[in-house]
């Protein structure tokens, strides 16, 4: 029987994954002038929206409530975004940051993944796909460097 506390856990990884996510493209796209990057932030954001909405899906279906991410959390990484660009709104700069936030991304659900192997077959299957999103992206924005 899968584990229902490291189910939860895992999915609301992923949920909080992918509005961190949701939100840097959202506060960061702005700030990007070049029309190729533009691009792949819309395809990125169009991604996590996919993964989040289906994590919402299963939440609903069965019981599981999801909160909201901190929005201290979302408010400081909207002030460290903005005064990042100030400074730089380079495209280099803007994919390092995005790769940043990225490989944090990775690491968090890397470690609550392997922690919930055991976990509900669908929700693992989730995350999976999270992973190799985020790992598709990570490569992606590498090309600006």
């Amino acid at each position: 029987m899968a584990d229902v506390k490291k189910a939860s856990e895992l999915l609301a990884e992923i949920y909080r994954n992918t509005h961190y996510a949701l939100q840097s493209i959202a506060d960061i796209l702005p700030e990007t002038e070049d029309e190729k990057l533009r691009e792949e932030l819309k395809k990125m954001h169009d991604g996590y929206e996919q993964i989040s909405g289906k994590a919402a899906i299963y939440a609903r279906d069965n019981g599981i409530e999801l909160k909201e991410p901190n929005p201290i959390k979302k408010a400081m990484m909207w002030s460290s975004i903005k005064i990042s660009t100030l400074k730089d709104d380079s495209d280099e700069h803007i994919a390092e940051m995005l790769t940043q936030g990225t490989v944090m991304g990775i690491t968090a659900l890397s470690r609550t993944l392997g922690e919930s192997r055991d976990s509900d077959e669908e929700i693992v299957k989730i995350a999976e796909e999270l992973l190799q999103l985020e790992q598709g992206y990570e490569e992606t924005l590498k090309t600006y460097l």
